[in-house]
């Protein structure tokens, strides 16, 4: 959406619009209680590029720390309480392919109650579910077992299938005297 917007007044976005955008996500994330990881995961944006941002910015630097500050003060930690922000946090890590575990874990619920929370409102089961399909499919390719490594220790698989043997039907006859 803030692509079309910035088409309509003046044209495609340039990299200092967007970074700048970015870095707003990040600071509102952080306002709402967010952990650093969450925050980026929140803006679309790398944690090592946060952490750039953060060492080499100044003025970034004091936003971000302001941002934090009010978020204690206001008491809004992940775990005491669950906020849209943990939510929000959540299901866009879920949507980029991370686990439910991961996601869980990132937004900063315990599993326990999230499970409570989820069993209450079927709203959010099926946010969940949405978040789910729209992760990127992961392409499944099969390798047959002649192109796999071996496994250290194990012997190869015999080649051509069975192994034939013949067995002769005539037993040495013992010799008369």
């Amino acid at each position: 959406m803030e692509e079309v917007l910035q088409q309509a007044l003046t044209g495609p976005a340039d990299e200092r619009d967007v970074t700048l955008a970015r870095m707003g996500d990040i600071l509102q994330a952080t306002a709402q209680g967010l952990s650093p990881r969450a925050a980026a995961v929140w803006a679309g944006v790398p944690e090592p590029v946060l952490q750039t941002w953060i060492e080499k910015d100044p003025a970034f630097a004091a936003a971000f720390a302001a941002a934090r500050a009010l978020a204690s003060a206001h008491a809004t930690c992940p775990g005491k309480q669950h906020t849209p922000a943990m939510l929000r946090a959540m299901l866009v890590a879920m949507s980029t392919g991370a686990t439910m575990l991961d996601a869980l874990k990132l937004a900063g619920f315990s599993e326990y109650r999230f499970r409570l929370l989820s069993r209450s409102s079927p709203v959010l089961e099926s946010l969940l579910a949405a978040a789910r399909s729209a992760r990127p499919s992961r392409r499944s390719v099969y390798v047959p077992g002649t192109y796999r490594p071996r496994r250290p220790g194990r012997k190869p698989p015999p080649q051509g299938g069975f192994r034939l043997v013949r067995r002769s039907t005539s037993r040495a006859e013992p010799e008369e005297d």
